[in-house]
């Protein structure tokens, strides 16, 4: 029997099990040891994310990113390599990793063996094909210990999901900009919280116009029925794309990952790192009816 869903619902018990990384006081202070700026997230959050890609220039990082706007990558590309190399970047990545899941877990960093070896299985399950940063991502090699290989193994299978939810926004005709007024429209988020990409207010109302013309919004800004229908189109198809991974896992297997990793969730929830609202509307957007 295949459950498609079961993508978001690892989804959703996962990416907050890596998200700390990005706002976590171990990644500013490597950040600020790389020579980004140490106070600011965005300054390095382009470079840590894309250094799987190597020292690529703005155009490949802002069409693998999709929803960030080019002018923005550009004012980061290839400004960031001249700071610190990608193979730095990936050196210090891991540092950060390190002493954050030590931070959060203290000796229970330890216990997390079966954990990776499960998470590890499903991101080598992941297809690749069509996929930049699953695929970059899967390329780095992997670490030994097993909170390690934990967090990397999330991070294949988080842009292995990433990768396939821009493929289904091409297929809705949503472009970047789109994509986000769409999806605060429907509630994921605030406008406020979107506005980190990079768009300018005449940029955003243009897309925002734009989706009044196809009748996706009403001339309010609201949401019509039409755009609910196609976003919930968007993460079905999301789901669909996703599954491979979960399948070839398989759901016991799955769902022993998910009992597993249940302590460092809640760790990083308690941490009080992780923003009550966030760009991707983790908590706010139910899987899609089937």
């Amino acid at each position: 029997m295949t459950d498609p869903s079961l993508a978001r619902r690892m989804w959703h018990q996962l990416e907050p099990v890596h998200a700390p990384f990005w706002y976590a006081p171990e990644m500013f202070a490597e950040a600020a040891a790389l020579g980004f700026d140490g106070e600011e997230r965005w300054a390095s959050y382009f470079a840590w994310r894309a250094a799987p890609l190597g020292a690529v220039g703005a155009e490949r990082v802002a069409s693998a990113f999709y929803s960030f706007s080019p002018r923005l990558i550009a004012a980061h590309f290839p400004a960031d390599w001249e700071t610190a190399s990608p193979d730095r970047v990936l050196a210090a990545r891991t540092r950060v990793v390190d002493r954050l899941y030590r931070t959060l877990l203290g000796d229970a960093v330890g216990e997390l063996s079966e954990a990776a070896d499960l998470a590890r299985e499903a991101a080598l399950a992941a297809p690749l094909a069509g996929r930049p940063l699953a695929a970059a991502y899967a390329a780095v090699p992997w670490p030994d210990e097993p909170h390690l290989v934990l967090w990397h193994a999330i991070g294949i299978l988080r842009e292995h999901r990433g990768d396939g939810h821009i493929a289904a926004l091409l297929t809705a005709g949503l472009d970047p900009a789109e994509a986000l007024v769409s999806f605060a429209a429907i509630g994921a988020a605030s406008p406020a919280t979107f506005a980190t990409r990079g768009w300018t207010d005449a940029e955003w109302t243009a897309a925002r116009d734009r989706l009044i013309g196809r009748g996706l919004l009403t001339p309010d800004g609201a949401a019509a029925d039409g755009l609910r229908a196609l976003r919930d189109d968007v993460e079905r198809t999301t789901d669909d794309l996703a599954y491979a991974p979960w399948q070839a896992l398989g759901a016991d297997k799955a769902a022993r990952l998910a009992e597993l990793t249940t302590p460092l969730l809640v760790k990083a929830l308690e941490s009080g790192l992780l923003p009550s609202e966030n760009a991707l509307g983790i908590g706010k957007i139910p899987a899609p009816s089937r």
